[in-house]
């Protein structure tokens, strides 16, 4: 299936295969404003997923505009903040901004500026049959006081040109039939009516208008009539027809009373999370209470238009006194008490997952006539959620914080106050390990219990050096057999209250979480999970583990964007802040109801977003004194030798993949060895067959990496060399030490965690060694090597995420070098067509490439003739 995908420029791609026809001609479209164009046009009554539907109806609203006025670079940027609000999750959604939009915008009216080289008109009338109006037909429907039983007049109309302003000029309809008529231009008047006939396809109303000939007549309309024709609106306009209205009809809709729901802390200084909040609920028409008689009246009164207060407004007295009776229960189910505070915040984002069944199949009702708000307590602690007054840092903090930095720390300190969970998701290199340790010497003063740090494994000596290096006063136990002597983490898990007595916090790792459960019923005044998206999958150990702790509050930390996998999003704030999000079943059912509302995820972002903190090192108004990093392709040819090998293990797994009886499992395994093998023999013959020889002269990619080294040695810059491969590591060191002509480091996943800072404080040094040999899974977290300026991917992990982060091991703050990033690719190889994929890869909605099993997976499922045609060798541009 295609999915959409962002660029962290914002340039609009896709990914995934292109399975059916409507994929295919997205695929097919070519430059992102021809996508939208494809969307709007060929595909404008295709059935979609969430995010290309949304996509589909930003072209729509380009159409609309480009229709009234048959001029594409002269279309004015409309305010797209609701759009953007109302986006669904997909790949890449994190860096999408108004200016993306706008961008996109302008970018698609360049695009249909291009095409129509005739014209607007003649291009709308050729390419964009349902777009196409000639003539420019439009209703008008205005008030009448002067008739009290018929108070409103209704006139069709048609554009006959433009005046000298540019203002459209209206003859009556009916002076159409004159006119085309006395000039026997049939085709002319087919055309001018062709939207009018489309319309009365869908509308019984003008149906019956055509037939009797009344359309072409003035009308005079009693307040149900004009009801009629307001609701036939949106079928009018999707067919061409424009619609004047009265100004207080907008967006499909008229003034409604509502039942206005308010939501209030009784004391600002008294709200935190276990807090119950103020419910109260009341008649409203547009923020002004009702009287009980001008509430019944409505109720009595029949579906349509009703006067009141010297206003028309349109009422359902059935769906109003449904919605009253819904606010009614949930009033009465809260009681005197009030209603929970996580249960309010449901509520006032519009993201209830708890509905009352007479509405749980109709959402948009309760939120059509409902107006719900925060009180002025409540009101101004969002406020200061989203931005903090501002907090000095710890006078024994042994740094100078950045401005953004400081509003980090602020933002912490304010969100455990109030006893809320809190996910700082800064781009990997800000500082979230800095921020963190500001708040855990901010907590000293407190003198309440520990904190508990969980971290990787990994990742423990980075944090014992980064505690050491900015709070030396803040007292860290380090709960892992590296650093502590086993006798005393005995203590610490039989006697956890004695072994922290006098400690600030608690260092420990998932792992030994897990198998502690002393620890997890251990009070802690915070929980800070490092790397947090370890707990995205709700079945596992670790996440069991975490989420039954006892903590006051709940801090999150992770580098990448949490809201665009909703399930992954459930499981972090099940952690952070438990039943906001409702149970998972309930959740799932609330992430559906926004794919088919009106309203898109909007009140999913406007929950969670409260509680998240992300800024991008890409921002420069963040942070400036990051380097852009350059990536790019190292196309590495095959020698003979491992050409010969590849092709035999083609041939070899075709004629394993023949036997038809093989069962599935035996298959799957089958699969993965080879794939596993094309992997060694792209790197180097030896690596497959286990010789220990690793002559350079028999790998390309020996090749490639000693060109692109030996002018790194000429210039003194230093290198980070990736790899997968622990068995790799030494051959590739051995090979660089010759080509660099010093020795260089290496750290693998059996270097110990006791010696990993001390290699990276190794060659941080401005004399330390060329390079470091690095494996994936053991350096792609957690390291600052800023000494680097170029970064090799040896050999690729097939998940871009993976990559994009052993590569910031380099693109971090302090870095004052451009950094370059060189991804090496075996061409004519299962290499190529991996990297290939990966490109289209990038989006949400679809996870074979970053979910679990990776592209493994993806091609293990593979039938027969498609794996072969994959893995297949190209010969021609392999051999090198």
């Amino acid at each position: 299936m295609l999915a959409p995908a962002l660029t962290p420029e914002g340039f609009l791609t896709h990914l995934g295969g292109a399975e059916s026809a409507v994929d295919k001609k997205i695929a097919s479209a070519g430059s992102p404003s021809a996508i939208l164009r494809v969307l709007s046009t060929e595909l404008l009554t295709a059935e979609l997923e969430p995010p290309w539907k949304w996509l589909r109806e930003f072209a729509q609203q380009f159409f609309t505009r480009l229709c009234q006025t048959k001029d594409a670079l002269n279309i004015p940027v409309p305010s797209l903040a609701a759009f953007m609000a109302a986006a669904p999750p997909f790949a890449g959604a994190e860096y999408l901004t108004l200016e993306v939009l706008e961008r996109w915008w302008l970018d698609l009216a360049q695009h249909i500026d291009q095409l129509a080289t005739n014209g607007v008109e003649s291009w709308l009338r050729e390419e964009c049959p349902a777009w196409h109006v000639v003539g420019r037909v439009t209703f008008h429907l205005a008030e009448n006081k002067t008739d009290t039983q018929r108070p409103f007049a209704f006139l069709a109309t048609f554009t006959d040109k433009l005046s000298a302003t540019g203002q459209p000029q209206h003859l009556p309809l009916a002076r159409a039939l004159q006119l085309y008529s006395g000039l026997q231009d049939q085709t002319a008047l087919n055309a001018l009516l062709a939207p009018v006939r489309t319309a009365a396809e869908k509308s019984e109303l003008l149906r019956e208008w055509l037939e009797t000939k009344r359309l072409f007549q003035p009308m005079a309309m009693s307040p149900q009539e004009a009801f009629r024709v307001l609701r036939e609106t949106a079928v009018f306009q999707e067919s061409g027809i424009v619609m004047k209205l009265p100004d207080w009809w907008r967006s499909g809709k008229g003034p409604r009373p509502a039942v206005s729901v308010t939501i209030d802390a009784p004391k600002q200084s008294s709200l935190h999370a276990g807090a119950l909040l103020n419910f109260k609920i009341a008649a409203s028409l547009e923020g002004e209470p009702l009287t009980a008689a001008e509430w019944e009246k409505l109720l009595s009164s029949d579906t349509g238009l009703v006067s009141l207060r010297g206003r028309w407004i349109e009422v359902d007295g059935a769906q109003l006194q449904q919605v009253m009776s819904h606010w009614q229960k949930v009033q009465h189910a809260a009681g005197e008490g009030g209603i929970g505070f996580l249960d309010g915040m449901r509520l006032l984002a519009g993201f209830d997952t708890r509905l009352s069944a007479d509405v749980q199949e109709n959402t948009e009702l309760v939120h059509d006539w409902s107006d719900i708000v925060a009180g002025k307590n409540l009101a101004t602690v969002f406020h200061q959620m989203r931005d903090p007054a501002a907090s000095p840092p710890p006078p024994n903090l042994c740094a100078t914080l950045r401005p953004y930095q400081l509003k980090g720390f602020a933002w912490l300190q304010f969100m455990t106050r109030l006893g809320l969970g809190a996910c700082l998701a800064d781009d990997m290199g800000l500082g979230k390990t800095l921020q963190v340790i500001a708040l855990l010497l901010a907590k000293q003063k407190e003198r309440a219990a520990p904190g508990l740090l969980i971290v990787p494994a990994s990742l423990v000596g980075n944090w014992k050096a980064e505690v050491a290096k900015f709070a030396p006063d803040l007292k860290l136990f380090i709960a892992h057999p590296s650093q502590t002597s086993r006798e005393a983490l005995d203590c610490a898990v039989m006697h956890p209250a004695a072994a922290l007595r006098g400690c600030d916090a608690m260092l420990t790792t998932y792992q030994i979480l897990q198998r502690t459960d002393a620890w997890q019923q251990h009070p802690w005044s915070v929980v800070i999970l490092d790397e947090a998206q370890a707990i995205k999958n709700p079945g596992s150990a670790s996440t069991k583990a975490v989420k039954r702790l006892h903590a006051t509050t709940r801090i999150a930390l992770t580098g990448t964007p949490v809201e665009n996998r909703p399930g992954d999003l459930w499981s972090l704030f099940d952690f952070l802040n438990p039943g906001l999000l409702g149970g998972s079943a309930a959740f799932a059912d609330a992430v559906k109801r926004c794919a088919k509302s009106s309203t898109g995820f909007a009140p999913l972002r406007k929950l969670v977003q409260p509680y998240i903190l992300r800024r991008m090192k890409t921002d420069r108004s963040i942070i400036s004194d990051l380097p852009d990093k350059i990536e790019t392709k190292a196309f590495c040819g095959l020698t003979k030798r491992q050409a010969t090998i590849y092709a035999k293990l083609v041939d070899q797994l075709a004629k394993m993949l023949a036997d038809k009886e093989m069962e599935p499992i035996k298959r799957q395994g089958l699969v993965l060895g080879f794939l596993l093998k094309f992997k060694q023999i792209c790197n180097h013959p030896s690596h497959w067959n286990g010789d220990g020889a690793w002559n350079p002269e028999d790998s390309g990619k020996f090749t490639r990496l000693a060109e692109i080294c030996s002018e790194l040695a000429e210039r003194r810059e230093r290198a980070l060399i990736f790899t997968q491969f622990q068995e790799t590591c030494d051959p590739l060191a051995r090979f660089l030490a010759n080509v660099f002509g010093r020795e260089g480091l290496i750290l693998h996943g059996g270097t110990a965690v006791k010696k990993r800072p001390q290699l990276v404080e190794s060659f941080q040094q401005p004399d330390g060694p060329p390079f470091m040999v690095i494996s994936v899974k053991a350096g792609g977290t957690g390291l600052n090597l800023t000494a680097a300026s170029h970064v090799i991917h040896f050999d690729r992990w097939w998940n871009p995420a993976v990559e994009n982060q052993a590569t910031d091991r380099a693109f971090r703050i302090g870095q004052k070098k451009n950094v370059m990033v060189h991804k090496f690719v075996c061409q004519g190889t299962i290499e190529e067509r991996i990297d290939a994929l990966i490109e289209e890869k990038m989006s949400l909605a679809h996870d074979l490439i970053t979910g679990d099993g990776g592209a493994e997976k993806l091609l293990s499922d593979m039938g027969a003739e498609e794996l072969l045609s994959f893995v297949a060798l190209d010969v021609t541009s392999a051999v090198v």
